[in-house]
């Protein structure tokens, strides 16, 4: 999954699946892109466009921003959720997660995907 963003503040979230898992966040006192577990050192609530990203290949979870991996690790598999898909809020819809900024041009594939 990728999306552009610019804006936000540390500890909202850009995508989220309801119930379950806040994909693309931004984290820390920063605003550093993270998602699942991942924590990357990459700010992107700095006032620029970033286009950012969440890849699994099956074994690698990997956070993108601009094109450049910022994070990685290795897991067996991601569990399945059957909740609904948020843009700009957290998982459990409250109020601090609610994306500040803008957010553009949000994909979602189901192959793999080298920036």
């Amino acid at each position: 999954m990728f999306a552009w963003v610019k804006g936000g503040a540390a500890g909202q979230v850009v995508l989220s699946q309801g119930n379950g898992v806040n994909w693309l966040t931004a984290a820390g006192p920063n605003g550093a892109l993270a998602g699942h577990g991942l924590i990357s050192s990459a700010i992107i609530t700095d006032g620029a466009w970033h286009r950012i990203g969440f890849v699994w290949d099956g074994t690698n979870r990997i956070l993108y921003v601009d094109g450049v991996e910022a994070v990685r690790d290795v897991v067996a598999g991601l569990a399945g959720s059957t909740g609904g898909l948020y843009i700009g809020a957290g998982m459990n819809l409250v109020p601090g997660t609610f994306w500040s900024g803008i957010i553009d041009d949000v994909r979602i594939y189901d192959r793999v995907v080298k920036p």
